[in-house]
């Protein structure tokens, strides 16, 4: 069933949104995503889970909005996506926002393919593989702050995780924002 369903979502969706996105080369990677926020969720897509199935693909966009529905981060997708790395190397939440090389995307393909989930993810035809993640990291690699919060699921190479019940009590009524569903160290 869950198989049909990418089948079908492939095969009648997928050609209409990739057809606002032909001209998304890599080259020429701007021209297509006169919106912002599609442009930056789509670039953070693109960078985090290029070599991703597309579930894992599916799962950082949705991390990203998650974080942009929760009232410990800040709103907006932009915002979301370069917090931390405004003044400081390496600080920022997504590692390929402030590493020091271009963001440009260089596999035209790759970049296609990112706008595309974008788009699903933006236009609420997706449902979040996360069940609601605000963090996570690449498999091979085991960050301190990963203790401090609860693993909700393994997708593609990447762990999404959700914070524990204490914090989420903190944050008040789940922490979430009324008007939409939404990587980085949790507060600590």
């Amino acid at each position: 069933m869950k198989g049909m369903g990418l089948a079908l979502l492939r095969r009648l969706v997928l050609p209409v949104l990739l057809a606002g996105a032909a001209s998304a080369q890599a080259g020429e990677y701007k021209t297509a995503l006169q919106d912002a926020e599609l442009h930056c969720l789509a670039l953070n897509i693109y960078h985090e889970a290029r070599g991703e199935p597309f579930e894992g693909k599916l799962a950082v966009g949705h991390v990203v909005l998650n974080r942009v529905a929760d009232r410990r981060f800040p709103r907006g997708i932009c915002t979301v996506i370069r917090q931390g790395g405004e003044s400081r190397l390496h600080r920022c939440h997504f590692s390929w926002w402030c590493d020091g090389r271009s963001d440009r995307p260089r596999e035209a393909g790759a970049w296609r393919e990112s706008v595309m989930v974008a788009q699903l993810i933006q236009a609420g035809l997706t449902r979040d593989p996360t069940d609601g993640a605000l963090w996570y990291h690449a498999g091979y690699v085991s960050p301190g702050w990963a203790e401090r919060v609860v693993r909700r699921a393994k997708i593609g190479g990447h762990i999404f995780y959700i914070a524990d019940e204490e914090t989420r009590r903190k944050a008040g009524a789940g922490g979430a924002r009324p008007t939409i569903r939404a990587y980085g160290k949790p507060d600590a």
